[in-house]
This record gives C-alpha cells, structure tokens and sequence, in this order.
C-alpha cells in the first residue's frame, strides 16, 4: 500500500487523528493530510521531539512519544528511517492512537505481498 493510502485508511478508521503526516528521518514528506507548509511544520516538530526524546534516554531507543496539552497531543512513532506523526483532539485513547499510527507506519512501507501457494493434497490412500 502506498503513503497517501496509509493515511487514508488511518484517518478513515481513527476517529480521534485530526491531521498526520508520514516522512523520513531527514524530514521528507511520503504523504500528509495537511497542506505542504504545515506538514512540513509537523514533520519537523516531530523529529525535533523525537530527537530531544533520544537525547533524555542515552542509550535507549525511542520508537513512540506523546506530548499532550488540554486541546490536544501529538503522537510520533518510528520504524527505522520511517516516522509518523498525528495530532488529536484532548484526552485522546493513547494505546488506540498509537496502535492506528503503528499499523498506518506498517502499512505505508508495506510491498504487495507475493501469493502463497498451496501445498498438493495427499492422495487419498496417504492418510
């Protein structure tokens, strides 16, 4: 599935994620659901606090972060060079949000998937 998909089917099944915006680590945006100025102000807030986020855990990886407000949070999730970021309303389901954000990140990197094949059916007297 591509990007611009992913969001669409995140923001089609999440009811609380209000704008998202998918890039990579060195802020290049894959999809958004804001416009380019504003995504881009996203993403890069996003792998700002991603980064201060590392900065405060040496020598752990930081995969999730939320920062929240009485309006509202923003959620950032990554995978390797991927990121997500999202914004939501106030008092937003957290385990929920991040889930949606980690399949919408799953999903966007996702390759078509090739077909399984089936294994021949025994015959009969191998049973």
């Amino acid at each position: 599935m591509d990007a611009a998909q992913a969001l669409a089917d995140l923001t089609e099944i999440s009811s609380q994620v209000e704008a998202a915006v998918l890039f990579d680590a060195s802020g290049a945006i894959a999809a958004s659901t804001l416009p380019d100025e504003e995504a881009s102000a996203l993403a890069h807030a996003a792998g700002a606090l991603l980064d201060r986020a590392v900065s405060l855990v040496e020598g752990h990886v930081v995969t999730q972060v939320e920062a929240s407000t009485p309006s509202g949070s923003v959620f950032v999730v990554r995978d390797g060079e991927r990121r997500i970021a999202a914004t939501t309303g106030a008092d937003p389901t957290t385990g929920l949000v991040f889930y949606d954000l980690k399949s919408c990140l799953r999903d966007s990197g996702d390759a078509p998937k090739p077909r399984r094949r089936r294994a021949p059916k025994k015959a009969a007297d191998e049973t």
